[in-house]
């Protein structure tokens, strides 16, 4: 019966409601529903609902107990307890209303307006006013949870008046007055901030406090200017006590087929006096016809220390570049400019190569007759120094300091699989590598050569899986290759390939070096073994044990780097991952005595509480590497949430060889539905000729609920006593 009669109320209120809309100026007005347990018609043309009562008019919902609709006088007359929603991100609450039948004009009393669930403003009375503006007078506004034991927010702003823009998303107060805990601390005569829903508006943003040892006591007042949709610039002016002026500044567009960002700043300090400071960082990309994608990044700073000095970044090397790519099944090509520019003492910009230049062109088929997988490689490559200096200098001890290098290369290698009885696989694999060079500013190897290397390999892999009635199961999965490469004559400068790195992800390729400089050379067995255990309960545990042996040693490879003599260290890699986003990995090479060369241990912890992740590094020295010490650091990230709205966090890198860290901080961080405190602490112990240890202290406040800032719906304080 319940449901019969509010069906009927429905139609017999649906031609009323909207017949007091309809004017001459208006032929086709919004229909209206008017939804009520009670419905009856009065003197003067009143219709009376009451119970349950809720009318809904284009956007806006509006719920009551009681509604009087007065068709003669067009209006309104609701009592409460009213919620009246105007669209996805705005409820206003209140004890009585008068409004329009439109919903759109008048007055709701001792009322609330709710901004995206976040942001509460409560006034005497709000006034809406042609459906975009709300009016609320000797108001109140907090995005605090406010709990029966203290009634008093912990930041409040009073005001006399605030206009509510629903179209431009703003908050207009008059008379603003900030109170932290009923404390008056700040006063604004007028003050406009963006409501919850806005994400982007021109205005002030989080300032941020920062005392060092170098720049004293400042603080950064970041400001933001939206130029349109696409485009914006902030500008942040950090003032300190009589040790700096600086102006940050960072610009962001994007288009319709790629993006920019540019990011600097200008500075005077006492730290280098009468001189200006200043670093100009720019990244972009576009997307160009036919797939292809065209990036660039620009990076210059004006002296070594500035970008340590002011925490911009940790960077000792720059590189601007411009790269040009084309990605498409079995198709790559690249081409890249590099210009370097070093920020070390230990190098210098005229030795160095400072322009870089490589193209590459790489494509994937399958032969007709073999079969299996081929792949053509084709690429160009060129360095040039400023130095025309043609011998070994100071700073560089094997080739001439100018030395500058050309690079043709082509590559053609093919890989063939075969399924063998009783699951065994058979794999071939050949290549065949032509590189022609053109070096000048060198008295040794000056000219022109060109060398061919060929190279082949059979491999041989037995998988194997084990299932337990437990449900574990196990793979094993052993692998032995042959593999032989001609050896060239050595008289080729190696700058790409000096950095070897030996672990499982190379342990069967058919050369370790990087680049294409130097290729490994002989004839060679890479022997593995790889076992992983896969338990029911969620965790898995993986090892893998490799050792390459050599006919003959060739002197490719230098001393610590594990792959040195007739047969290198042994490879042990060990991975062991738990429920809990917990996991453990550890990669060691050592030799049959048990001497190690390297180990790396990596301990990953993701919970909801913690974040943690921490590596423990050891490599013996390596001249090669320009590496004449061992070298033994631990290096730690964490965060732990400590309480619901406490969150810790530490950094540390500590160097066992100089006995002494090379970084560490602290932080604490406090966040709840309404503000979110940052401190930190951090000590940098480097230094050199124009880097000097500091010490940041850093301090954020930040008041949430203005603007489309995080949801911080996660961290609502409890309404308990602890």
């Amino acid at each position: 019966m319940r449901r019969l009669l509010v069906l009927v109320v429905v139609l017999l209120a649906l031609p009323v409601v909207a017949a007091a809309q309809a004017t001459n100026a208006d032929p086709a007005p919004t229909p209206a529903t008017l939804v009520a347990d009670r419905i009856s018609v009065g003197e003067m043309r009143r219709l009376i609902a009451e119970g349950n009562v809720e009318v809904l008019y284009g956007a806006a919902r509006l719920r009551a107990s009681r509604i009087v609709y007065d068709r003669q006088g067009e209006s309104l007359s609701i009592e409460g307890p009213i919620t009246l929603t105007t669209g996805p991100d705005s409820v206003i609450l209140a004890d009585s209303a008068d409004l329009s039948p439109d919903l759109t004009e008048g007055i709701l009393r001792s009322a609330r307006l709710v901004l995206n669930q976040q942001l509460q403003l409560a006034a005497t009375e709000i006034q809406r006013v042609s459906g975009r503006y709300n009016r609320l007078e000797r108001t109140v506004a907090s995005a605090c949870r406010v709990c029966a034991e203290s009634e008093v927010p912990l930041w409040q702003i009073r005001a006399r008046r605030i206009i509510h823009d629903q179209q431009e998303k703003q908050l207009y107060f008059d008379h603003a007055r900030l109170e932290v805990m009923g404390v008056p601390v700040f006063y604004l005569p007028r003050l406009r901030v963006p409501d919850p829903t806005l994400q982007r508006a021109t205005g002030f943003l989080t300032p941020e406090f920062r005392f060092t040892n170098q720049l004293g006591t400042g603080i950064k007042i970041p400001y933001f200017i939206t130029l349109g949709d696409s485009q914006d610039l902030t500008l942040t002016p950090y003032l300190s006590t009589d040790q700096t002026r600086t102006l940050e500044l960072r610009y962001r567009r994007a288009f319709a087929r790629g993006e920019i960002e540019i990011k600097g700043a200008v500075s005077r300090d006492d730290l280098l006096p009468n001189e200006t400071r200043a670093y100009l960082f720019a990244d972009g990309g576009i997307d160009l016809p036919h797939d292809f994608r065209l990036d660039f990044g620009i990076k210059s700073v004006s002296d070594p220390a500035y970008l340590l000095d002011y925490d911009y970044s940790d960077l000792d090397r720059l590189d601007s570049t411009l790269s040009l790519t084309r990605a498409r099944r079995d198709e790559l090509i690249t081409g890249d400019l590099v210009y370097f520019e070093t920020l070390r003492d230990s190098e210098s910009n005229s030795t160095i190569p400072s322009t870089v230049a490589d193209l590459g062109y790489q494509r994937r088929f399958v032969p007709g007759l073999l079969g299996g997988i081929a792949q053509l490689s084709l690429s160009a490559h060129g360095h040039n120094r400023r130095s025309d200096q043609a011998t070994d200098g100071p700073d560089f001890d094997l080739y001439g300091e100018g030395m500058d290098v050309g690079r043709l290369s082509g590559g053609l290698d093919w890989r063939g699989d075969w399924l063998l009885p009783r699951g065994v696989m058979l794999g071939a694999l050949a290549e065949v590598n032509i590189d022609y060079y053109s070096i000048s500013d060198d008295t040794v190897l000056a000219g022109n050569r060109t060398r061919v290397i060929p190279g082949a390999a059979l491999e041989l892999r037995w998988p194997l899986v084990h299932a337990q009635a437990s449900g574990a199961t196990h793979v094993l999965e052993p692998v032995a290759q042959l593999v032989w490469s001609r050896e060239d004559d050595g008289s080729y400068p190696n700058e790409d390939s000096v950095l070897v790195e030996f672990d499982e992800a190379n342990l069967f390729s058919l050369s370790r070096f990087a680049g294409v400089d130097a290729r490994e050379a002989g004839l060679r067995a890479n022997l593995g073994l790889g076992w992983t255990r896969y338990d029911p309960a969620g965790w898995s545990l993986g090892l893998t044990v490799g050792r390459i042996w050599r006919a003959e040693n060739l002197g490719q490879f230098a001393n610590g780097s594990g792959l040195e003599g007739t047969s290198s260290d042994w490879l042990t890699a060990v991975e062991l991952d738990l429920p809990g986003n917990l996991s453990l990995a550890n990669r060691a090479l050592f030799d049959d005595n048990f001497d190690f060369s390297h180990n790396d241990l990596r301990i990953d912890w993701r919970s909801d509480r913690v974040d943690l992740g921490s590596s423990l590094l050891w490599s013996a020295a390596n001249a090669s590497e320009n590496r004449p010490d061992d070298r033994s650091e631990w290096l730690m990230d964490a965060a732990y949430q400590f309480r619901d709205n406490w969150t810790g966090k530490a950094d540390w890198r500590y160097d066992f060889v100089a006995n002494e860290a090379a970084r560490a901080g602290l932080g604490l961080e406090y966040r709840n539905e309404c503000v979110a405190v940052d401190l930190s602490l951090s000590r940098r112990f480097t230094s050199s000729t124009s880097v000097r240890p500091s010490t940041d202290f850093g301090l954020t406040i930040s008041l949430t609920g203005f603007g489309g800032g995080d949801n911080t719906a996660g961290y609502a304080r409890r309404c308990a006593r602890y």
